[in-house]
């Protein structure tokens, strides 16, 4: 393995975590305005709960103009379920009114006519919206191949040797969409779905399960812990 590019060794990584955990399949989850509201959700979060807190908003909020003009206080109580309601309420207020500028609604149709490059920069631009979830809009919502980097790609890959082991989750983002290839929407999502999962089932941040990992003989941290 040590003479395969990374590139192949990321693509090589991808299928047999596919055979390992099933192949992800790409499909469009929210339209971006919902995705964005999801993710902003989702941060330090369980997945149920984010859910949960989501459903909870659009049962108060049906439509995101509701959301931006109410107060601050029943945007937190109708997110509380999902932890950090104090944070995240303000920082969505924000977010609908930024993304209210140009049309009077939130609206994030613009991205439709802007390259992956121009579109991530609009997003991080928005109040409060970093690297991580401005992919998750992209990926998730749009299918362009943009890699997010969360807690556990990020250590999955620097655990595989992907990527150096100084580089921050942030900087990963362009090294880990360009390794995973920039045009393949497909791929970059199976990678990400892959490594989460992994992540959280074996490859734990402490007492990771070397011995359960598929990719144990080619992980160059395999039994280091």
């Amino acid at each position: 393995m040590s003479s395969l590019t990374p590139h192949d060794r990321l693509a090589r990584v991808v299928i047999l975590l596919d055979d390992f955990y099933g192949r992800p399949v790409l499909s469009p989850r929210y339209p971006p305005v919902d995705e964005l509201v999801f993710t902003v959700l989702s941060q330090n979060t369980a997945d149920v709960n984010t859910e949960r807190s989501f459903a909870a908003l659009k049962a108060r909020f049906p439509v995101w103009n509701a959301a931006r003009d109410a107060k601050t206080d029943d945007i937190e109580a109708a997110i509380a379920l999902g932890g950090l309601a104090h944070t995240k309420a303000p920082r969505i207020k924000s977010i609908l009114a930024a993304l209210s500028a140009g049309t009077g609604e939130p609206d994030l149709s613009v991205l439709h006519g802007m390259s992956d490059a121009d579109a991530q920069a609009y997003l991080t631009g928005l109040p409060g919206v970093g690297p991580k979830t401005a992919a998750c809009v992209l990926l998730f919502s749009l299918g362009r191949p943009v890699m997010p980097v969360d807690t556990h790609v990020h250590r999955v890959a620097r655990r595989l040797g992907l990527i150096d082991a100084k580089v921050t989750a942030e900087q990963a983002h362009p090294l880990l969409t360009e390794l995973a290839g920039p045009e393949d929407a497909a791929q970059i999502y199976a990678a990400h779905v892959d490594f989460v999962r992994h992540g959280r089932r074996i490859c734990h941040a402490r007492r990771p399960a070397c011995g359960d990992c598929p990719l144990a003989g080619m992980c160059p941290s395999a039994g280091v812990g």
